[in-house]
């Protein structure tokens, strides 16, 4: 059967199922451009099976995250191992986007338009750092990987509200906080086309915090819930993981975040010597 011709849900599923790195991204990026061309139809209300594990590669070891290879910058293979934890992290990305549009049928088309074009971007992102892997004697799925985004997937699986709060506002805002440190780094070890690749990761995903932060607030205002009262409960119901300062407070502003609750990480901050 012709792709184009399949549902929105059927079309997330094919992606979410495949396995190998190059296909899912191809099966995105054709998804994305179909969708955008207006030849993807929506399919809400009928029944759907939901997938509780996406394709990923068969050679990739999942492991604690104690067991993650180092990453080192001052040598090839500590890069190698920092490229591909980006790697993995960005495939995550992709299936994390993939899986809130099809775990959350009922919501706007809006916000199924927002994922797709978060995943399409992703699909970006994994392949300029499955490239740079390459550079470096490595592949993806060469390397041990922790599973703790998809995890936090299958925790916030019931409620995009959970969901919006836990992954875009904590797990991606987190490597908003993270990129400065690693440039600092590999400014140190003069890899400047991984900086280049950084850059432009770090400018989408303000976007996506960007989208997360409107969907949370919009869902917020539709159960008449307060955002911040809202957000810190669960933080502590679902043992979300801490926020560690030092926060990049002016990439949180750009993708969304008030100014209270910069505040109050800017008090976090200061309380715990960030």
């Amino acid at each position: 059967m012709d792709g184009s011709t399949l549902t929105l849900s059927a079309r997330v599923r094919g992606c979410l199922c495949l396995a190998d790195p190059a296909a899912k991204v191809a099966c995105v990026q054709n998804l994305h451009a179909d969708w955008e061309a207006g030849a993807v139809s929506v399919d809400a209300g009928l029944p759907v099976a939901w997938i509780d594990q996406p394709g990923q590669p068969p050679g990739l070891a999942l492991v604690p995250p104690h067991q993650v290879p180092r990453r080192r910058m001052d040598t090839q293979a500590g890069r190698a191992a920092l490229v591909h934890a980006l790697a993995h992290i960005e495939f995550n990305a992709i299936n994390l986007a993939l899986d809130a549009v099809h775990r959350f049928p009922a919501m706007p088309r809006d916000y199924q338009a927002d994922w797709l074009r978060v995943a399409d971007e992703e699909a970006l992102h994994f392949s300029l750092l499955s490239a740079y892997l390459q550079t470096l004697g490595a592949g993806y799925g060469d390397l041990p990987a922790h599973n703790g985004l998809w995890d936090m997937a299958l925790k916030t699986a019931h409620d995009p509200l959970v969901r919006m709060a836990l992954v875009p506002r904590v797990l991606e805002a987190r490597g908003l906080d993270a990129t400065p440190l690693i440039v600092a780094r590999l400014r140190a070890a003069q890899d400047a086309r991984l900086i280049d690749i950084l850059a432009l990761i770090e400018r989408d995903e303000i976007g996506h915090v960007a989208i997360g932060n409107r969907w949370y607030d919009w869902l917020c205002a539709q159960r008449g819930l307060d955002p911040a009262t809202t957000f810190r409960q669960l933080l502590a119901e679902y043992d979300a993981p801490p926020l560690r300062p030092p926060f990049n407070l002016e990439a949180r502003r750009r993708a969304g975040f008030g100014e209270d609750e910069l505040a109050w990480l800017a008090g976090l901050q200061a309380e715990r010597g960030g």
